[in-house]
């Protein structure tokens, strides 16, 4: 896949995992963007790593699905993160 593909597919994933997670999240719409790109790229290598699926194939569905999941955890990861540091 080019950079470019990557780089949509990791934008249009963390828009997703925004709409899929409960709650607010801060950092605005850039920051979850960019925060979908490293998660599609987590979910890439994580589904690589342990069920042979990686991010290949633009259009296939394996790697939209291992693209959100890993938004969704780089996301839920900085919810977190970040909801802590303001109640501290």
């Amino acid at each position: 896949m080019s950079i470019l593909a990557f780089l949509i597919l990791g934008l249009i994933a963390g828009a997703i995992a925004k709409a899929i997670l409960p709650g607010r999240q801060g950092g605005g719409w850039i920051i979850t963007l960019l925060l979908g790109v490293v998660g599609a790229l987590l979910g890439g290598w994580i589904g690589s790593a342990i069920f042979g699926v990686g991010l290949e194939e633009f259009w296939s569905i394996q790697t939209w699905i291992v693209a959100i999941l890993g938004s969704l955890v780089v996301l839920g990861i900085y919810g977190a993160v970040t909801r802590r540091s303001h109640h501290a």
